[in-house]
C-alpha cells in the first residue's frame, strides 16, 4: 500500500473574506481510499471551520489547509464519492501527510466528528433526492 501524500501544490486565490477558489487541481493520494483524490480548479473552500476560541484557534486556526481542502471536497461530493466517516478518515490522513504531530491530527478529526455532521448531512441528502 502507497502512502498518503499530496502529489500538487496547494494553489488558491481569495475571492472574498473567507473564500478561496483552486487555481490548479489538487492531488492527493489517499490509502485509506486506495486511490488519488484530485479536487478540480475553480473549487471554492473556506479551508478549516475553526471556532475562534483563544486555545482552539491558537492551536488548529489556519493550518492545515491542503487537507481542509480535500475534507471539503469530499463533503460536497459525499453521497457519490464517500462516507463522512471515509471523508474525516481522510482528513486524519492528510494533516499526518503533511507532518503535523498526532494531537493535532486527533483534535481535527474529533472537530470534524462531533461538528461536521451539519455539514455533511444536508449536502449528502440533496444529491440522494
Amino acid at each position: 500500500m502507497a502512502q498518503p501524500q499530496f502529489l500538487s501544490p496547494l494553489q488558491v486565490e481569495e475571492i472574498s473574506k473567507d473564500n478561496w477558489q483552486l487555481l490548479a487541481p489538487l492531488r492527493f493520494y489517499s490509502a485509506v481510499l486506495d486511490r488519488e483524490i484530485t479536487v478540480p480548479e475553480g473549487f471554492v473552500t473556506d479551508f478549516a471551520s475553526v471556532p475562534r476560541l483563544p486555545f482552539i484557534y491558537w492551536f488548529a486556526g489556519d493550518t492545515v489547509r491542503k487537507a481542509a481542502v480535500i475534507h471539503d471536497w469530499l463533503y460536497r461530493t459525499a453521497a457519490v464519492q464517500v462516507t463522512r466517516a471515509e471523508a474525516d478518515a481522510v482528513f486524519a490522513e492528510a494533516i499526518e501527510a503533511l507532518g503535523y504531530w498526532k494531537a493535532r491530527q486527533w483534535f481535527m478529526w474529533a472537530g470534524v466528528r462531533v461538528g461536521g455532521y451539519w455539514s455533511y448531512a444536508p449536502r449528502a441528502a440533496a444529491v440522494q433526492s
